[in-house]
């Protein structure tokens, strides 16, 4: 990955890349982040950094004019789990979901795309290495406290619905 690009949002809504002092897009920024490139949005006036929220806006868009990532029972779940006792679970068993997806769509670059053929074998791996990463979780919470322990199985319960 390259350094991190500063991009700067004005109040007229209109984004400045300052790595090539030129106005951009919103598909521009996507673009950089499909080549790797890490970026940060900020407001140009009060230097909030605004890149979660810009971050959300094109997965916003991508949604819209493409076939949906999320479905609507995906939506309401996620939205039920804001403020729940387990959304700090929750989102460490994704980004561990995610990283696991990406090192093995690197190892099967690597391999050939053995998986092209087979996306059935391909899904069998990776949710068997969930398995055993929601697993580690549940196994690390349940050395806590018992509020974590409530917390596992409350989360457990919400995901199974």
């Amino acid at each position: 990955m390259s350094e991190k690009r500063i991009i700067k949002k004005y109040p007229n809504r209109r984004l400045y890349d300052t790595a090539i002092s030129s106005y951009i897009t919103l598909e521009d920024v996507r673009r950089l982040i499909l080549d790797d490139v890490i970026v940060q949005v900020i407001d140009a006036r009060t230097k909030d950094d605004l890149t979660h929220n810009t971050l959300l806006q094109i997965m916003v868009d991508q949604e819209e004019r493409q076939t949906p990532l999320f479905t609507t029972e995906m939506l309401q779940r996620l939205i039920r789990i804001y403020g729940a006792s387990y959304q700090l679970l929750l989102r460490q068993m994704l980004e561990q979901s995610f990283a696991l997806f990406s090192q093995q769509q690197l190892v099967n670059k690597d391999s050939g795309d053995k998986y092209v053929d087979s996306p059935t074998a391909f899904m069998h791996q990776l949710t068997e290495e969930n398995v055993k990463s929601w697993q580690a979780l549940q196994e690390k919470a349940a050395k806590g406290n018992l509020e974590e322990k409530a917390t596992v199985t409350e989360a457990n319960s919400e995901i199974n619905h």
